[in-house]
């Protein structure tokens, strides 16, 4: 068997918890390969609603394991509050979830470095969620992370106050300080907590998985145009959200992935600072924000909104192999007269539909317009039920990209999905 994986196409926030969650019942395992506490997947089901940060979206399953891989970067704390707040049966958590004795984990002091180097940069900052993801992956990078599996060391105190010592050290540079005592106490209870699942090396266990005809699917964090590499450097996050993200963040070989399936909403959406091409600061901005709720379910900031981006679109497209497209909160647009597509950009004078090297050199943007649908398709459960309208402007994504849309999200509850 091949893994199969998921992610987002845009900045994030386009809906792959609810698309994981209904995508759940045709695989055995869903696996996290990278990202942290700073994504926030939302799943709704029988009138409730749920957020995951580092749990993957299929816990809600019976019979389905779901492992945190060694990409993603675990807070104890955070980990604890979310797995508490499932209203699952403790009993049950642990025996549906596995950790990756490779994945490493974010300290106290994380958090603080994270606050320190955001409120030094001034006007100049990247709009960090501010919960130690960026400097965790830091240290795993300079070779002085800590991991899952350093919990079970009869050395592991010492290796923690090796690491906060070097922390405390970059803290006095800032001139930053805190109440460090108050944050270590909730944080070695929550290690404790912690210590009471299961962790594995899932680099193996994936292996024997697939050798023995399990499905595996891989679940993404953020998004393609976040990516450390791939995206609006330097506003990104801090691992590789690509789909080659999925074979360094879970041990899997490039040549063991399958399906690479592409979640982008109706329009675009970003968090936080960066460059946004299409960015709607009007009316109709306003009017996404309001009906999609667009508000971060990490952080409760509210989303930057405009219309699709079509030349980014087709990048992330690339640069993951997509071969099936979802399109996500194709409800929102409703009651729009009109819907627009950026098909190009001028750069240098010229039009042009690959990306640039700084999206802050784009000089102009070019559109499409299209027709709006004035009805409510939250109803809709076929494609044929859809206005003429909707299905128009899903066609010409797909003639543009090449890549079918086989979903289609109409409304945030799981029941809400179109299979094409």
């Amino acid at each position: 068997m091949k893994i199969d994986i998921l992610l987002g196409l845009q900045w994030g926030d386009e809906g792959k918890g609810k698309i994981v969650d209904a995508l759940t019942p045709h695989y055995e395992i869903v696996a996290r390969f990278q990202g942290g506490p700073n994504a926030g997947h939302t799943i709704e089901f029988h009138g409730a609603k749920h957020v995951l940060h580092l749990i993957p979206s299929g816990i809600f399953h019976e019979d389905k394991i779901n492992i945190i891989g060694n990409g993603v970067v675990v807070d104890p704390v955070v980990f604890r509050q979310e797995v508490e707040s499932l209203g699952i049966d403790i009993a049950t958590v642990r025996e549906r979830l596995l950790i990756s004795l490779k994945a490493h984990l974010i300290m106290p002091t994380h958090k603080l470095l994270d606050a320190a180097h955001e409120a030094s940069l001034g006007e100049a900052k990247i709009g960090s969620t501010l919960r130690g993801i960026g400097p965790a992956y830091t240290d795993k990078a300079s070779r002085n992370g800590l991991r899952v599996g350093d919990l079970l060391r009869n050395d592991f105190r010492e290796i923690y106050r090796s690491r906060v010592n070097e922390h405390l050290r970059l803290l006095e540079g800032y001139g930053y300080s805190n109440d460090l005592k108050a944050l270590e106490k909730e944080w070695f209870e929550s290690v404790d907590y912690l210590k009471e699942f299961t962790t594995v090396n899932a680099d193996y266990y994936l292996d024997v998985a697939m050798q023995t005809g399990k499905r595996v699917l891989a679940e993404g964090a953020q998004g393609t145009m976040l990516d450390i590499d791939f995206g609006t450097y330097p506003f990104v996050t801090s691992s590789n959200t690509v789909a080659a993200g999925a074979c360094t963040g879970l041990g899997v070989a490039p040549g063991r992935t399958g399906e690479v399936l592409g979640i982008f909403k109706a329009y675009c959406t970003r968090v936080g600072s960066g460059p946004f091409p299409t960015e709607l600061d009007d009316a109709f901005g306003q009017m996404m924000r309001d009906r999609g709720h667009e508000y971060g379910a990490t952080t409760g900031r509210s989303r930057r909104c405009g219309w699709l981006d079509l030349p980014a679109l087709k990048y992330a497209i690339m640069v993951n192999g997509v071969t099936r497209l979802f399109m996500m909160k194709a409800d929102v647009l409703s009651g729009f007269s009109e819907v627009r597509i950026c098909k190009s950009y001028t750069v240098g004078g010229k039009e042009q539909t690959e990306l640039p090297y700084c999206l802050y050199d784009i000089e102009g943007l070019n559109y499409l317009t299209f027709k709006g649908w004035q009805c409510d398709i939250t109803g809709c459960r076929n494609w044929e039920d859809l206005p003429q309208e909707l299905k128009e402007y899903i066609q010409y994504i797909e003639k543009e990209t090449g890549v079918p849309v086989t979903i289609v999200s109409v409304g945030p509850d799981r029941s809400a999905t179109i299979y094409r």
